[in-house]
């Protein structure tokens, strides 16, 4: 019985040495959306365009989960660093045999984020500063990005909804538009980009 109950004890202090140790990498913990956020986020989804939709810091994995039994026909991926809420995340993917649903645990800056057709985040404000230089720096056309709680730097959303909860949380829907200069006609002024 000792035994037992010692693999456990050693168990949980795995998990949570990898949650802090996540946590110090990333300046924040892992932190699982809200019912009420879920919806809100997945409502800014419909229709989804072509393209794989993209959490970028998936967690517990419940908003990608949702997206991915929301649209079984997309492609859903999901970015987590934490070892044990991305082990949960698989748990989950393969208990609800989700084939459309594809979770890695690595860093979305070191992610290819070319082909998304919308990028959702629970970040904090560091992640979305990391997010909004990515961006700038990597992606070249339009994008919806849909953020719970925390604004993207610099950009004006088209949406803003607040969530019946005690904080009024806030739901950011953004269009992402690249900065052009290749003819006048395409030309989107710096302050619309970033």
């Amino acid at each position: 019985m000792f035994f037992v109950e010692l693999i456990l004890v050693l168990f949980a202090f795995l998990i949570a040495l990898s949650i802090v140790w996540s946590t110090l990498q990333t300046g924040i913990s892992p932190m699982m959306s809200s019912g009420k956020a879920c919806q809100a986020m997945l409502a800014s989804t419909s229709p989804p365009a072509n393209g794989p939709l993209i959490d970028l810091g998936s967690g517990w994995g419940t908003l990608v989960v949702a997206l991915a039994r929301e649209y079984p026909h997309h492609q859903v991926i999901g970015y987590e660093l934490s070892w044990f809420p991305w082990l949960v995340s698989i748990i989950r993917k393969y208990s609800l045999r989700l084939d459309n649903l594809t979770i890695y645990r690595k860093d979305f800056t070191k992610a290819d984020l070319g082909n998304a057709s919308v990028l959702f985040c629970y970040l904090f404000p560091g992640g979305m500063d990391a997010l909004h230089k990515k961006l700038k720096r990597e992606l070249f056309h339009e994008i919806r990005i849909v953020s719970n709680t925390f604004a993207l730097p610099s950009c004006e959303p088209v949406n803003v909804t607040k969530l019946k909860d005690i904080y009024q949380t806030p739901v950011y829907v953004y269009h992402w538009r690249p900065c052009s200069t290749t003819t006048p006609s395409q030309l989107i002024l710096a302050e619309e980009c970033f």
